[in-house]
């Protein structure tokens, strides 16, 4: 949704004005902005609304990071065992 937002934004600009354009977007302050707003639009959608999805998104969340930290030993394990086998 956000990139259709930003390509409809930069779509009829000229090339020599996109980065213009971009350059305000990659300041801290708006990123620190936008960061805000995911967090209010979240906190709306699912915090005041009493809804259970916020313990499912830390449930798959902490799945998802555990499966990431555990890829490096598990990609070693596999080479080490195609070596030798």
């Amino acid at each position: 949704m956000a990139m259709r937002r930003f390509y409809n934004e930069i779509k009829g600009k000229r090339v020599s004005e996109v980065p213009e354009h971009v350059k305000p977007m990659l300041s801290l302050n708006y990123i620190k902005k936008a960061i805000q707003r995911g967090f209010d639009n979240y906190h709306a959608k699912y915090i005041e609304t009493s809804s259970p999805d916020p313990i499912f998104h830390v449930c798959y969340g902490g799945m998802i990071f555990s499966y990431l930290v555990a890829l490096p030993h598990e990609r070693r394990h596999l080479q080490h065992a195609q070596q030798h086998h």
